[in-house]
């Protein structure tokens, strides 16, 4: 049988599925990939709105990250650099923090803001130099223990593990209380220190239309809800079943497969807001952290501090929400609009939309880097991929979704997958 002829479908054209359709078709196999939306992208996706790009959620890049320096053309995505640090607002006031080892405009600001002591940042040069030094697999090794308690064994003041590396990480790890893993903590810390922190100008869309741009053998079927995955077919929602010699499921595998019903994955969510703004508080390209445990807002950041696509004469404005809360929108939005402007001057907003995002990011313990593709495998006809099998980053997503497809090519050249489909759902 010809490799373009077997059935390999993949459900989810996030940006696990799309890697692992690239591979597939390096190959020589045609995937097939359904999709419930419209659009590729999964979790990485952006609309426009009013003439502005908003991400589904503030999102960057590390261009640090391993897979995605093999499967991205940064050139072209036309990535806008984000400053290594953040603008912090505290009591009224704001003051900004960075590595002045990579941005020397943050060498002065750093040195004298009252955020964390002078012991606090000499710790924090040092966590840069150990963690630079280690290797990636080193870390997913070390033993877990909590971000927060981490922190306080490296010997960080209460002040600035309070003012600026709660907010910071709460806005990565979408929790506020760094219950995260340290392995987490310590491998995009070290993503930060080895790499930039990036914006593609066209929004993080870029990123799976960049994947999809490069799939010439691939179908994609969108706007297809799939109910079940079995051995050889797939049953979608509208009633119809495809045959499929052998599936990838490139998105939460649970409700798809009638024996994982009740191991349904744990989601972290959060709120983003976007404001168009008549002025930016923050004059260069950074992330702003409230500092003040009793208010809603986590970070915000002006898209329109970088180069956008967008032909906008206001400013364009994020602002993420992580704690929970049980505020509908309209007192959600007077909340935030109330906190911008009494904790940090930010005056004339106009709502522009609301992206609430009930799974942002996969809630995880015992977090790996590596997967082998035997471990992708459920059974001899599907396979699973995305992030939620190894720790919630792209980077990730992109790990896993390349080894389930290495994992159905070895499948197949084994010979372990009969050729024929039955008739019965052809």
């Amino acid at each position: 049988m010809e490799k373009s002829a077997y059935k390999i479908h993949i459900i989810g054209a996030g940006i696990s599925g799309l890697i692992a359709a690239k591979i597939l078709e390096n190959h020589g196999y045609h995937p097939t990939i359904i999709e419930a939306s419209s659009s590729v992208g999964g979790r990485v996706k952006s609309d426009i709105f009013k003439g502005y790009t908003l991400d589904h959620g503030f999102q960057i890049l590390l261009t640090s990250y391993p897979a995605a320096k093999k499967y991205l053309d940064y050139d072209g995505l036309d990535l806008q650099k984000i400053l290594p640090g953040a603008t912090i607002f505290k009591n009224g006031k704001s003051q900004t923090i960075g590595d002045p080892l990579r941005s020397l405009s943050l060498l002065f600001p750093t040195l004298l803001s009252s955020i964390g002591t002078l012991s606090d940042k000499v710790k924090i040069l040092k966590l840069n130099s150990i963690l630079k030094k280690k290797k990636i697999a080193t870390i997913f090794k070390t033993k877990e223990k909590t971000t927060l308690q981490y922190l306080k064994d490296f010997g960080f003041s209460n002040e600035i593990i309070t003012n600026f590396f709660k907010p910071f990480f709460s806005g990565i790890f979408l929790e506020t209380k760094l219950e995260t893993s340290s392995r987490m903590f310590e491998f995009v810390y070290k993503m930060f220190g080895d790499g930039l922190a990036v914006i593609p100008k066209n929004g993080m869309q870029a990123i799976p239309n960049q994947l999809k741009g490069n799939l010439k053998k691939t179908a994609f079927k969108f706007n297809s809800l799939v109910e079940e995955v079995k051995d050889k077919h797939i049953i979608l929602k509208d009633g119809n079943t495809l045959q499929s010699h052998i599936t990838i499921i490139a998105t939460d595998a649970s409700p798809l497969i009638s024996n994982l019903k009740n191991q349904e994955s744990d989601w972290k969510s959060c709120d983003t807001l976007y404001f168009e703004t008549v002025k930016s508080v923050i004059s260069k390209p950074l992330i702003g952290l409230i500092s003040d445990e009793n208010v809603l807002i986590n970070n915000i950041f002006y898209h329109t501090s970088v180069a956008t696509s967008n032909k906008t004469a206001k400013e364009l404005l994020s602002v993420t929400v992580v704690k929970d809360h049980q505020l509908d929108e309209k007192d959600l939005i007077d909340r935030v609009v109330d906190e911008m402007q009494s904790k940090c001057g930010i005056l004339d907003v106009t709502f522009l939309k609301r992206y609430q995002i009930k799974k942002a990011l996969p809630k995880l313990t015992n977090l790996q880097y590596e997967i082998s593709s035997t471990e992708t495998k459920l059974k001899s006809t599907i396979f699973l991929a995305g992030d939620q099998l190894l720790n919630g980053s792209l980077n990730a997503a992109m790990i896993a979704g390349e080894r389930a497809a290495m994992g159905v090519i070895q499948t197949l050249e084994d010979g372990l997958i009969v050729d024929e489909l039955t008739s019965e759902y052809s």
